[in-house]
């Protein structure tokens, strides 16, 4: 139970940032219009996400899962913006 709550508290928040990331990244309209809506419904999804971390059966099926999101979300980002697939973020 401890390694899934651990995993809930460090890596629920990154998962979160990602997930939203990737949608706004990709949401057709302006970035400035388009982000502020997903941020709203950031904290919902935390919740979710952190709730969600306690149906694994293990600790590990947790760090797991949740580890391999955030970065599968986070390199989304990365290789939508390398190849020009979203929207570039302001300097």
């Amino acid at each position: 139970m401890w390694a899934k709550s651990l995993a809930a508290a460090l890596l629920g928040l990154p998962l979160t940032v990602g997930i939203i990331g990737v949608i706004a990244l990709h949401w057709p309209g302006e970035l400035a219009r388009v982000t502020m809506p997903w941020l709203l419904l950031s904290f919902p999804l935390w919740v979710a996400v952190m709730s969600l971390a306690f149906l694994a059966r293990t600790g590990l099926r947790t760090w797991l899962w949740m580890g391999g999101g955030t970065l599968l979300c986070f390199c989304l980002i990365q290789v939508s913006r390398l190849l020009g697939w979203a929207a570039e973020l302001p300097a």
